[in-house]
């Protein structure tokens, strides 16, 4: 029984995403995750992308971002004039969307810089 438990409990840490690497002696962890957001990452234009940014822009994602959110941000990939529009929109819905997604970008620039 114990080393079925230690088996579950590698499966389950194995299966979080992301990994370490060290860079000097800070330690940091990639997140990656799948979602709306990192498949249009993937099916965009933009020569940077790749599988584990893409993971980890999803995972910032869904720490900033509700559902409702991400799948509007997806339409950024699609249509970037249109994230310009809704930054300078003066309806309070697009003000309030804004602030979460400019703390969304923040927090994917901190976790996925370098990737």
């Amino acid at each position: 029984m114990r080393t079925i438990s230690c088996v579950v409990a590698l499966a389950v840490v194995a299966g979080c995403g992301g990994g370490g690497s060290r860079s000097g002696s800070d330690y940091y962890v990639t997140r990656m995750a799948s979602g709306p957001i990192s498949k249009a990452c993937i099916a965009s234009d933009r020569t940077a992308r790749n599988p584990q940014l893409c993971g980890c822009i999803q995972a910032a994602a869904n720490e900033e971002l509700s559902n409702g959110d991400q799948r509007r941000a997806v339409k950024f990939y699609q249509d970037p004039h249109s994230a310009q529009e809704v930054r300078q929109s003066d309806r309070s819905s697009d003000r309030s969307f804004w602030e979460r997604y400019a703390k969304y970008v923040a927090r994917a620039e901190r976790l996925c810089s370098g990737l």
